[in-house]
């Protein structure tokens, strides 16, 4: 049996402020917008009538699905501790961590100031810092030197 991850759903409530965050903020790319419809209603564990789009998003061969719902409207909220249950960050390697930062912001994301912290390993400095996307989804910025 072979089992392979294949994507990560996030559902956001601006399909394009999301799309400018994870694509020109992150160097995600879109590779796929499929059609769909209510007939996905049962399977999205929703039922009844659904409209929304499903647009796939990939890097490094890591694959999003950003799920912009105009029936039902998106609820809840986004995961605001690391333990929480469920999906709680998507960690990143960044090059330049300020910069980084900057350009998230830019976007429409919002750095968790209190999280920042730098400590050194072996050979090596570790900042990371998380940043909330648009709907408060949790990116962690790590950077190594």
């Amino acid at each position: 049996m072979t089992i392979t991850p294949h994507h990560l759903g996030i559902c956001v409530t601006d399909l394009d402020r999301s799309l400018r965050f994870w694509c020109e903020g992150l160097g995600f790319e879109t590779t796929m917008v499929p059609p769909v419809g209510s007939e996905w209603s049962d399977a999205l564990e929703i039922g009844g009538e659904v409209e929304f789009t499903a647009h796939f998003i990939t890097k490094a061969g890591f694959t999003f699905e950003l799920l912009h719902f105009t029936t039902p409207r998106p609820n809840g909220e986004a995961s605001a501790t690391r333990s929480q249950i469920g999906f709680t960050h998507l960690a990143v390697d960044v090059d330049d961590f300020e910069g980084t930062i900057a350009k998230l912001e830019a976007l429409g994301g919002t750095l968790i100031e209190s999280t920042r912290t730098t400590f050194s390993l072996p050979g090596a400095t570790i900042e990371l810092a998380f940043m909330a996307d648009p709907d408060g989804v949790r990116i962690e910025l790590v950077h190594q030197y």
